[in-house]
């Protein structure tokens, strides 16, 4: 099977660079696939993606060097499942709040004896035909930690055998906690609960992730000690890059 190189970086206590694929579009796949990301998210909560797009997607993908993972949209077994037949190689789940979430939410991802996935791997048994017997070691398990409930249970979910990582999602865990929703937080409360949430993953031996909207503020994450960050997505990378064009061409036409 193919190795998932994800895993094989937080092994080696390397931290890893995680692209966002939003748009439907298996073209800006293929794209962002060869700019050379340690992981590349398609993104079926927030994003526009559909399951055949994210299919389609991740074939796109799969002859490059980007460990292929998929946020869900929710946490339901059906589309954790599916998301991992069609070539998924790790998931991110969102809302996990408690520690029976961690266990529905694992569980769903690893074959028995050790869950509870069906078996059906209609595109990722192209990955080789070991695929049954290494899946649940290739497999990653990201669990998004963005609540209030989620922190007050947070050592319970971080106990889950076989939960990988955490991820925190700012924006919702700024909101959980009265502050204004947004990327790269600078509110006391909310970067003191990061901070938690980073520490107590690193005491577990679990790897703490971040979504972050610039370079500068995912770099500071990296020294706080996350193993796993992105910065920006497809979208926010199109159009902070036209925006740029346009400002230096209409300044210099002046």
């Amino acid at each position: 099977m193919r190795e998932n190189t994800l895993k094989k970086m937080w092994r080696e206590n390397r931290p890893a660079v995680n692209g966002w694929l939003s748009a439907p579009c298996i073209y800006t796949a293929e794209v962002m696939a060869r700019a050379g990301w340690d992981s590349l998210t398609i993104d079926a909560q927030h994003g526009l993606v559909g399951y055949e797009s994210a299919a389609a997607m991740l074939l796109a993908m799969s002859p490059h060097s980007p460990a292929p993972l998929m946020r869900v949209p929710w946490l339901e077994e059906g589309a954790i499942m599916k998301a991992l037949d069609a070539g998924a190689m790790g998931i991110i789940c969102p809302m996990v709040n408690t520690a029976a979430d961690a266990e529905r939410f694992v569980s769903a991802l690893r074959y028995p004896p050790a869950g509870r996935r069906s078996f059906g791997p209609a595109r990722a048994k192209f990955y080789g035909a070991d695929y049954p017997a290494r899946a649940n070691d290739e497999t990653a398990a990201i669990a998004m930690i963005e609540t209030r409930e989620a922190m007050e249970n947070l050592d319970d979910i971080l106990k889950t055998p076989g939960l990988d990582a955490v991820y925190i999602g700012p924006s919702d865990l700024a909101n959980s906690l009265g502050h204004e929703p947004r990327f790269d937080p600078e509110e006391p409360e909310v970067v003191k609960a990061m901070d938690d949430i980073i520490a107590a993953a690193r005491a577990r031996g679990v790897v703490a992730g971040v979504h972050n909207a610039s370079p500068e503020y995912a770099l500071r994450m990296i020294g706080r000690g996350c193993l796993f960050t992105t910065v920006a997505s497809d979208l926010r990378l199109m159009d902070s890059g036209a925006r740029a064009i346009l400002k230096t061409m209409r300044e210099g036409a002046k």
